[in-house]
């Protein structure tokens, strides 16, 4: 197993030729990164798997040979230990590498706006971009005159192909040329509260991985109980949670960080007690 477990290779071009990539191949080659990083990540979550299966092995035949000498039980004993700081540090580089792959394929999303509710299926339905600067117009008309919608980069809706078992409307993901613009409509229709198409109320959001998509919903509980308390809780992109406390103002993405920081804080801890 070790044999196969080799690190992606570094990329086979120079900063200039990947400056002269098309936007196509650009995004070719962050997929085939990112298909490479995550088969990498399933081969050393096996490998961590098959090794601690060995160290449990090695640990109960020590335990079975109890009375041989105190010598070399004290040679298993220091071997348990630096087998087990080795599998610490297999955990701590596999979390590593997945929040480097979550951050990558967030920075990949990072200027896309997710529509979610607008009917599909229609047969008047106009294009997937004309549907994005019809909503803009229609909720935000002071903006959309700063918008030039030639400039949008993509516009699909996800999945691909149409599920007859699906008995909502897919996603729209827009993918605009700048993410200054995808902040200032996400602001406008935070503020206006209910966005609509044709008059039917719709989502605007950002754009996340599964990932991140997960870890925003784990703060949800959290997020709430905090506001409850007056903590001043913010969710920041993409994953972070904020809140002030005893003065200060703490920020976390990591969840291992995070439970250890509230065990140190025995009403914190007490507050969200069963959450984490």
């Amino acid at each position: 197993m070790s044999q196969d477990l080799k690190a992606p290779e570094p990329i086979p071009l120079s900063d200039e030729e990947i400056a002269k990539l098309s936007d196509a191949q650009f995004k070719t080659l962050v997929i085939r990164i990112l298909t490479k990083l995550v088969d990498y990540s399933h081969k050393l979550d096996k490998y961590m798997k098959a090794k601690l299966i060995e160290i449990n092995g090695i640990a109960q035949d020590t335990n079975s040979n109890e009375k041989e000498t105190g010598t070399q039980i004290n040679g298993v004993d220091q071997k348990k230990a630096n087998n087990g700081q080795t599998e610490k540090s297999q955990e701590a580089r596999i979390q590593r590498n997945e929040e480097s792959l979550r951050n990558l394929q967030d920075i990949f999303k990072c200027s896309n706006i997710r529509i979610i509710g607008v009917p599909e299926g229609g047969k008047a339905q106009p294009p997937v971009e004309n549907l994005f600067e019809q909503i803009i117009k229609e909720n935000f008309p002071n903006l959309a005159k700063e918008i030039d919608f030639q400039e949008i980069q993509e516009a699909q809706r996800v999945p691909k192909k149409l599920d007859p078992r699906r008995n909502t409307p897919r996603h729209i993901i827009i993918t605009l040329a700048k993410i200054k613009m995808k902040e200032r409509i996400l602001e406008a229709a935070r503020a206006k509260g209910t966005v609509t198409y044709k008059g039917v109320p719709i989502r605007l959001s950002a754009d996340f991985s599964k990932e991140t998509l997960q870890a925003r919903r784990g703060c949800k509980e959290v997020f709430q109980v905090m506001k409850s308390k007056d903590l001043q809780p913010r969710l920041l992109y993409p994953a972070k949670l904020s809140f002030r406390m005893e003065g200060q103002i703490k920020c976390f993405s990591d969840k291992i960080k995070f439970k250890e920081f509230i065990i140190t804080k025995p009403l914190l801890y007490e507050m969200l007690k069963g959450l984490i």
